[in-house]
């Protein structure tokens, strides 16, 4: 998941919106001082998380919701030489599914995209914004914030401070009389955790939208009576669906009681350890930022915002087996050959994810097993880094898909972006 402004409880339209009529610059969302009431966008109106308002909500997230600061450190920003090129946009492939043949251009008004960047061999070749993104704005990652909290699992293991084999009670006995009560660390990391806990967007009805309310994402309204923590929802989910170990199940808790996990690990606040492990050590150029609850505890599901050029930093280091742009071995490279070399595709293939055939999902990354090794975070409406070492690219995209599920997105993005790499890798 997810935010505040992420929360449409709308089933996908039958005819996609015009991405021109819908744009922040056609519709005029937040322009004026003050704006105009009919185009006002508040934390307190639900029409605020419902496309297209999202096309301005998902880049201003720190306007309506309370943040705890990443710090980027006091080190210059590690380089991204730019090496443009005039024919990524002329790349062409077919959809998944269709006979029709686009290009990479035509891709990505279609997605809705907010801003995408393509590295190849760390150069900047591609580069392009769109509505309220730019260049130094942050944009909300949802649930590419799970690969990052699934990475610094992983770095925490490698350190010794982390056992992932241990009972998740080991860390958090406050979860003994809860589903994860007999479930390991490392089932949480993978998420093969049976947990009664709908991730459905297009059910009002999901658990998806409780969590969303405890955790502040959703405005709770003054007769609410529910959990107004994200621990405190954690405890709630006492029923277990299936057994711990049994199957790929996508759910956003995972993350949230594995985000948990590594506070008492390590004794940091999240947004603390991730600026000391990682976004310092890549040479980000700006500080990023979670969405936090009522209490101040960060959204390890999907509450982290950065700014395209470091997203594309975190995957550039990733690529190159945990050595950042600056020369710095940020991540060690057994977390990384780790999480390439991904999970069980025969567990993942029981969550019936169509698109995604012979994939698996390892350290809270998705890993495709084709032919380049390429491996993805990925979040609703649009979010990705998308890693192939073999075309030595990086492509980094955020949008504001009017969908939240990426069935909606991966037909046209993922042979696109496997377009690209072929493209790249010829003479």
């Amino acid at each position: 998941m997810n935010t505040t402004t992420s929360c449409a409880q709308t089933p996908a339209p039958a005819t996609p919106p015009d991405p021109t009529a819908t744009s922040v610059g056609a519709l005029g969302w937040m322009k004026g001082f003050p704006p105009p009431p009919d185009r006002l966008i508040t934390f307190d109106d639900p029409a605020g998380g419902v496309f297209p308002r999202t096309r301005w909500s998902f880049s201003h997230v720190r306007e309506t919701v309370p943040t705890a600061n990443v710090w980027r450190g006091s080190s210059a920003a590690s380089p991204l030489p730019a090496a443009p090129r005039s024919d990524i946009e002329a790349v062409t492939f077919k959809p998944l599914g269709g006979a029709e043949t686009l290009t990479f251009a035509q891709m990505i008004p279609r997605t809705y995209t907010d801003g995408i960047l393509v590295l190849h061999r760390g150069r900047v070749v591609y580069e392009r914004y769109f509505g309220a993104l730019t260049p130094e704005r942050p944009h909300i990652a949802m649930s590419v914030t799970k690969s990052f909290v699934g990475t610094l699992a992983a770095i925490l293991a490698d350190e010794g401070r982390l056992d992932p084999s241990a009972p998740v009670t080991r860390y958090l006995p406050e979860l003994k009389d809860t589903a994860y009560g007999d479930a390991t660390v490392r089932q949480v990391m993978d998420m093969t955790i049976g947990v009664h806990y709908s991730e459905n967007y297009a059910d009002p009805k999901a658990e998806i939208w409780d969590y969303a309310r405890a955790g502040g994402m959703l405005a709770q309204g003054p007769k609410y009576a529910g959990p107004k923590s994200f621990y405190e929802f954690l405890a709630t989910l006492k029923k277990k669906e299936g057994a711990h170990d049994a199957a790929f199940a996508y759910k956003t808790v995972n993350a949230e009681v594995l985000a948990w996990i590594l506070r008492r690990a390590s004794n940091r606040s999240l947004a603390d350890l991730l600026s000391e492990k990682i976004w310092r050590r890549i040479g980000a150029e700006q500080d990023a930022y979670f969405m936090v609850d009522r209490i101040g505890t960060e959204s390890g599901g999907g509450g982290l915002n950065t700014v395209l050029r470091d997203l594309a930093r975190f995957g550039e280091t990733m690529r190159n087996g945990g050595r950042a742009p600056n020369g710095l071995q940020a991540i060690p490279k057994a977390v990384v050959e780790d999480i390439a070399r991904g999970g069980d595709p025969a567990r993942f293939a029981k969550a019936g994810y169509a698109l995604l055939p012979g994939w698996s999902y390892r350290n809270m990354w998705w890993v495709t097993h084709n032919p380049h090794g390429a491996y993805m975070a990925r979040g609703i409406h649009g979010q990705s880094i998308y890693v192939d070492p073999k075309a030595e690219m990086v492509i980094v995209r955020y949008a504001a898909h009017p969908v939240a599920a990426n069935a909606d997105n991966d037909p046209l993005t993922l042979p696109a972006f496997q377009a690209v790499a072929e493209a790249l890798m010829r003479p």
